[in-house]
């Protein structure tokens, strides 16, 4: 039977001690998506991974991968679960290869699997060199090699640009969406929101355990179009006539400017609108947040 959600946690919540570090969390992750699981330091992110593998044992609630229980069967939860967390460790005086088959035996996985994940990661013609003289984009590559050991149906990535530079970061970018257009699901953690913006489909966003929003990133973002102006003169008066309206949620002043939380298709009839009062609009159209406000502002974190 075919599984449509990959991950699905229903009040999953973990306590330590007097402090709920995740608190009460349910959602599901669709087959073949990138998803995003996003939240300010001390979110619940790295709890609730630890949960989602089995190294960590709820408090209440339960997580579900690939449809099993990860606590009451684990072995079959996480058979095809490839994860990538924090920063990777590699012995230095071994190659890339050795260093994946040392983890392949370990793991009981087949060492004939090493060259294809090395090819995915476009690492084959470096799988001899020692990991010493790699540059971190090879290492966080290699790691991504690691986690495709056990060929997963879901890999979770935890910061996997995490010090690289512009040209590391377009690579595991380009390599994740690979990935996911082979089929795979991925989850992805970053605190690069413009990453995340241009990759996953859908996120969570986390702030002290608990979900505050969750949903498409375009439909997320479109939560947060309005219009932007500037009027000849008075802005203040501008504001207030405007914010008279019924179907104006809001009028903020910014650099000279107007943001008006209103509907963009209105826009026209703004615009006549002020000018029957005598205000003159020089400048009008679409102002929308990306990723990075929109998390600012449910987060509350600056």
């Amino acid at each position: 039977m075919l599984i449509e959600s990959i991950i699905e946690t229903e009040n999953l919540t973990k306590r330590y001690g007097a402090r709920l570090a995740v608190d009460g969390l349910s959602l599901r992750v669709a087959r073949g998506e990138i998803f995003g699981l996003l939240g300010p330091n001390g979110a619940g992110k790295t709890t609730t991974i630890a949960m989602l593998l089995g190294l960590v044992r709820p408090s209440a609630g339960r997580a579900l991968v690939l449809g099993r229980d990860v606590q009451a069967d684990p072995v079959a939860a996480l058979r095809r679960v490839g994860a990538m967390i924090e920063t990777p460790a590699f012995y230095p005086y071994l190659s890339g290869y050795d260093n994946l088959r040392v983890l392949a035996l370990a793991g009981g996985l087949p060492v004939a699997r090493i060259a294809a994940t090395l090819e995915a990661v476009e690492l084959s013609d470096r799988a001899r060199d020692r990991v010493r003289v790699y540059s971190q984009g090879m290492r966080q590559r290699l790691a991504i090699a690691a986690a495709l050991l056990p060929d997963p149906e879901l890999i979770i990535l935890d910061e996997p640009t995490n010090g690289l530079d512009p040209a590391g970061t377009a690579e595991i970018r380009a390599l994740i969406r690979n990935l996911a257009a082979g089929g795979r699901t991925i989850v992805l953690c970053s605190h690069i929101l413009s990453e995340v913006e241009q990759l996953c489909g859908r996120v969570a966003i986390l702030k002290a355990g608990r979900l505050v929003a969750e949903g498409a990133v375009a439909e997320l973002l479109r939560r947060e179009r309005g219009l932007r102006l500037r009027v000849e003169g008075d802005p203040a008066r501008a504001a207030a006539l405007l914010a008279a309206l019924p179907w104006v949620r809001g009028v903020e002043q910014s650099n000279g400017a107007l943001l008006v939380d209103a509907p963009v298709e209105r826009a026209a009839e703004l615009n006549a609108y002020l000018t029957r009062a005598g205000v003159a609009v020089a400048e009008i159209g679409v102002h929308a947040s990306n990723l990075e406000q929109f998390f600012l502002e449910v987060t509350g974190d600056t």
